[in-house]
Formats: structure tokens, sequence, C-alpha cells
């Protein structure tokens, strides 16, 4: 199979981008090719459209290819991100650290809750939910503070659609209850998972909005139910909600 077959069209620009900007030095577009294996061609190709639309540039010598304004643009905006992760990271710390149990950032996805960002307790007796971890929607505290942020037919429409599968013999197998409990979240502002998810597990979820107060992630802190109890955690919800707030900040200044 040709090395051309071999990488998605929709990767060989991305993959010269890279070459180039792991680069010390201007390279050619046989000098990119010698380290993607691609037709000559189609670097050839590809490297005069990204120099077209302004990616890259011809160096001095007008035989070489450099970053272009574009590319470096884009570079300080990857930047600017990591740096904003890196501070939501340290919001969760400083959340950690008061609550004493795990914090999580999750987000939805189509196939449940995701967790973006983690930091574990310092406890020897935890529960592992790894970053990259998906969860259902309506068994978890961080998901059923997504739903509750929805309008409610919006609401109503997604819970029908949802595969309410029990997980524990606390789950909610019925839409009807779990969309009461679900009204009930979006009115007190936080979500409970009492061993619903997970035997053994409590977790208390609130939300993290854009100003608008528009729904844009969760932020959970779960426990072992011999340390965290619903009521206990329920008590530490400020400090998930000054979290919240501080994520706000960092997301839209």
């Amino acid at each position: 199979m040709a090395a051309e077959e071999r990488i998605p069209t929709n990767l060989r620009m991305l993959l010269i981008l890279e070459v180039v900007g792991n680069s010390d030095t201007p390279l050619t577009p046989t000098e990119i090719n010698a380290k993607l294996g691609l037709p000559k061609q189609t670097v050839h190709r590809l490297c005069s459209t990204l120099e077209a639309e302004g990616f890259l540039t011809r160096s001095t010598d007008g035989k070489r290819l450099c970053p272009a304004r574009r590319l470096m643009d884009m570079s300080a905006g990857l930047v600017q991100s990591n740096r904003d992760q890196i501070i939501r990271h340290q919001v969760l710390e400083n959340v950690a650290r008061q609550v004493r149990e795990a914090v999580n950032y999750v987000v939805p996805q189509e196939t449940g809750m995701h967790y973006l960002d983690r930091v574990d307790t310092d406890w020897a007796f935890r529960i592992q939910l790894p970053v990259g971890t998906n969860v259902p929607f309506h068994c978890t505290a961080s998901g059923k503070t997504y739903m509750a942020s929805l309008p409610p037919s919006a609401r109503k429409a997604f819970v029908m659609g949802l595969d309410l599968s029990p997980r524990t013999d606390k789950t909610h197998t019925s839409a009807l209850t779990l969309l009461e409990e679900l009204a009930l979240t979006r009115k007190r502002g936080y979500a409970i998972d009492n061993e619903e998810f997970m035997d053994g597990m409590v977790a208390l979820a609130v939300p993290v909005t854009d100003p608008q107060g528009r729904y844009i992630a969760s932020l959970a802190m779960h426990g072992p139910s011999p340390r965290v109890t619903p009521e206990s955690a329920i008590a530490e919800r400020s400090i998930l909600l000054g979290g919240a707030e501080q994520l706000q900040s960092i997301l839209f200044g």
C-alpha cells in the first residue's frame, strides 16, 4: 500500500506543519518528505497550498519553507490554551485540598460524561476514575448536573432517549423519577450521586457556566461512602461553587 493511501488526506497537511514546526531550520519540500514518505508531487502540492494560505513562507534563499504568520498565530493560541489548562488544573488542586477528596472536571460527549481533568485525593483508600474515563449521564452527579441545565422540554426528550440500565440498586431506572430529581437539581444548583453509579461511591457536582449562565462543564468531587455521605458532600458545595466561579473567570476572562 502506498504511503499516500496509508495517511488520511485530512492529516497530511497537519503532518507537514508538524515537521516544519519541529525543525530548527527551514526545510525544502524534499527534506519534509524525507520524514513523511509521501509521493513527491503530493508534498509539493500541499506545501504550495500551505504557503498560499499563509501557514508557510519561503526563507531568504527562496527554496526552503518556514512557519508564516498564520501558523505562528495558531501556535500562540495553542500555548494560550495550554496556559488556561494549567490554571484550570490549579483550581482543581485548590478545591481538592479543601475537600480532601478526588475532584474532576467533566464535560458531556455523545457517549456520556468525559473526565477531562482530575486531581486525586491523598487518601490511601480511594476510587480510581482517571482522565479519559467516560461515565453514564443518568447515574452520575456530573451527568445529572448537565441534564438539569437543559430546558425542560429538551431535558425530557434527552432522558426519554437514554438507556436507564441499573448500575446499582439505587440507580434511577424510571424516567419519571429521574426527571423529578433533575428538576430539584436545577432548583438547588448541585447534583448528588448516592451510590447510583458505583456501590460505595458518593459524589457531588456543580455546573461551570459562562457569564450568561449557560452550562459548560461539571465540577465534581467523589469519595468512598465510608468517608463521604450525601450530607457531608453537600456541606462542601460552597467550595465547589467557588471553584466553578474561578473556572468561569479563567475560561471567559
